[in-house]
């Protein structure tokens, strides 16, 4: 007997089993095979098998190159603040672009040795196109006078969110993930010895982590090999007077570990 399994082509197999498929069907008891047909088939079946191939590869090279692209997009260096924020206030890569009334880059020294981030724009920011000039923001500004900073000198004001959220609501995952580059570049243009993330969510944004805030605070950490440091945001000091002296602890550890490196 012949071992026809071990000599027959597999598509070739494929599609005699198709014809006497249809030979069953057609309830014909012989199976008549033209070997010209099944020669001519093959080779259409091994043209169209090259030709897929083929085209994987285009598309495969296509899809590596559009990433590329995307990615040289997200990562691309910037020279300065001014040429940054130059490129990116009009960005609409998410539903906040079409509610903000401004975009909010940053403010302060360009090239400030200590950074504070919060999380997002409020209502006054967002008219103005400011960080940090509401209530908050006063309290802020007292807050650093206390220990001889001006945003002018030592600072660099900025947020996660470079647009105010509908209502001051909380920043949505995939909004902060669209922001987060932005945040990125100011980081490295502007070089700070010190961040001080002010408030939950912007700690747990640049940390990438779900430990409370409560847990955050006390110790140093690091965002890309530079020191970082969690307090409460002023927002939250105005509702919660309680919140002060601790407030206060960690920006004297701040203004420690900022002497430290002066010196360095």
């Amino acid at each position: 007997m012949i071992d026809w399994k071990n000599q027959i082509d597999s598509n070739v197999a494929v599609l005699l089993k198709r014809a006497a498929d249809c030979q069953i069907e057609l309830g014909t008891s012989d199976l008549v095979i033209n070997q010209k047909n099944v020669a001519l088939k093959k080779s259409e079946l091994s043209k169209r098998w090259m030709t897929l191939k083929k085209n994987k590869k285009e598309i495969t090279e296509e899809i590596k190159s559009e990433i590329k692209t995307e990615t040289s997009i997200e990562i691309s260096k910037y020279r300065s603040l001014t040429g940054h924020n130059k490129a990116i206030c009009e960005c609409q890569k998410c539903s906040l672009g079409a509610t903000r009334t401004k975009f909010v880059y940053g403010a302060g020294n360009p090239k400030a040795e200590v950074m504070f981030v919060g999380e997002a724009p409020g209502r006054d920011e967002d008219l103005s196109g400011e960080p940090f000039i509401g209530r908050a923001g006063q309290l802020l500004d007292k807050i650093l006078a206390a220990i001889d900073f001006s945003r002018d000198k030592q600072v660099y004001i900025a947020n996660i969110l470079k647009c105010r959220p509908p209502n001051n609501r909380d920043p949505q995952p995939n909004e902060m993930a669209t922001c987060m580059p932005y945040l990125r570049e100011q980081i490295r243009l502007i070089k700070p010895k010190i961040i001080c993330a002010l408030g939950r969510i912007a700690a747990q944004a640049l940390l990438d982590t779900q430990i409370p805030l409560g847990k955050l605070r006390g110790s140093w950490h690091e965002f890309e090999n530079t020191p970082l440091i969690v307090t409460y945001h002023p927002a939250a000091l105005l509702r919660f007077q309680k919140y002060k002296k601790d407030c206060w602890e960690d920006i004297q550890k701040l203004k420690a570990k900022y002497d430290i490196l002066k010196q360095e």
